[in-house]
């Protein structure tokens, strides 16, 4: 399969390059509202009271810096599952040499506006690189699945954050980044459709097992379950946004549910698939339902509070 689709992957990398714009993470991070850390070099302490983004921005900043940092990784669980020779191996250190300048941008921008406590930061980063990246399931067509999805999910999730902050230098640093993460999705979305026309029962296994076991590749960080939670408590990314941006678009664009004489194999897999989705839609329902009751539930209280303040005193 990886031979056989090897003139695809020179194709679309011809595509990648043509289309990306070169662009530099120095122009992006306002170094101008920077100023020392403390340390041997003297500066500032940071202090709770610094940042200026909302908590939910700062989580959604911390999980997507994180999640670039451990690029080693998923290079090397992309190198494993595929080659490093030819149109791929071109491909892969393209891929990664443009991840890399999203870490560093973010990195850069969290640093300069003290958005984040910087030496817990780095503390994370060490945790989340020690521990490395491990696919849920192994294999070329599982692992462009899978990068498939992550790839058009990261491209929503930094747009979303960049809109969320409410800071115009973080969303154009975030839209500019989710510029390359589109053609990170682009690419291997059309190997898949490739893929598709050579063997459509095994890529229809590989894409149903990673859209029902699909977990994003920084899970394993520290703290991830509460700010993922945060994250989606505040519409930046949650299970609706994962169903009817990411697996929706991503599955009509494939046409997956369009293909025909596929095997009982490639059948009872679209079958499950469709009953995933079914059942998703309904969580993804349910959550927001909750979330708009709580956030009802948190205004009432509020205007009761300020109801029974006590009232200001009157000058005299």
């Amino acid at each position: 399969m990886i031979t056989e689709l090897e003139p695809v992957a020179a194709g679309l990398l011809a595509r990648h390059v043509a289309a990306a714009r070169e662009w530099f993470p120095h122009q992006y991070v306002p170094w101008s509202v920077s100023r020392d850390f403390d340390g041997p070099l003297g500066g500032e302490p940071w202090t709770e009271e610094q940042p200026a983004l909302d908590p939910a921005a700062r989580s959604a900043l911390i999980v997507n810096l994180l999640t670039e940092d451990n690029l080693p990784g998923y290079h090397h669980a992309l190198a494993v599952n595929s080659t490093r020779e030819g149109a791929w191996g071109e491909w892969l250190n393209r891929w990664t040499a443009e991840e890399d300048r999203h870490a560093s941008s973010i990195r850069g921008y969290l640093h300069a506006t003290r958005a984040v406590d910087p030496i817990a930061l780095e503390r994370a980063r060490m945790a989340q690189v020690s521990v490395g990246f491990e696919p849920s399931a192994g294999g070329f067509l599982s692992g462009v699945a899978y990068v498939a999805l992550q790839e058009l999910a990261t491209r929503i999730s930094h747009r979303n954050t960049g809109r969320f902050s409410g800071d115009a230098l973080c969303e154009r640093l975030m839209t500019r980044i989710a510029q390359d993460e589109n053609l990170h999705m682009v690419f291997y979305r059309e190997v898949l459709r490739a893929a598709l026309e050579i063997a459509p029962d095994r890529v229809l296994v590989a894409v149903e097992e990673n859209v029902r076991s699909f977990r994003m590749p920084g899970h394993a960080m520290p703290g991830f379950a509460q700010m993922a939670a945060q994250i989606a408590v505040a519409g930046v990314y949650d299970l609706r946004i994962h169903h009817d941006d990411v697996l929706v678009p991503l599955l009509r664009n494939l046409k997956i549910f369009d293909l025909a004489g596929l095997s009982p194999q490639g059948e009872q897999a679209r079958d499950s698939l469709a009953a995933y989705l079914e059942r998703l839609d309904a969580r993804a329902g349910l959550f927001v339902e909750r979330r708009a009751q709580a956030l009802a539930a948190r205004q009432r209280r509020g205007h009761a509070d300020r109801m029974h303040a006590p009232a200001a005193p009157v000058a005299t």
